[in-house]
């Protein structure tokens, strides 16, 4: 379960070309990890549950 603390994958690796997550109370934080001072992108629980469910489902595959 996602905490208060940044978070990505552990299959990123370190050349800073990745995503980083956080819950904050009922909402979802993504942010890039190139430029952390830009504004994160905030999303609610049900946004972040269909975008999760739909990338394990293939929606987003090429």
């Amino acid at each position: 379960m996602l905490g208060q603390t940044w978070r990505k994958s552990i299959r990123s690796g370190d050349n800073g070309a990745c995503v980083e997550v956080r819950r904050v109370g009922g909402t979802i934080e993504v942010r890039d990890t190139k430029d952390r001072s830009k504004t994160a992108h905030v999303y609610t629980l049900e946004e972040w549950e269909a975008f999760i469910g739909g990338a394990k489902a293939g929606e987003f595959d090429l």
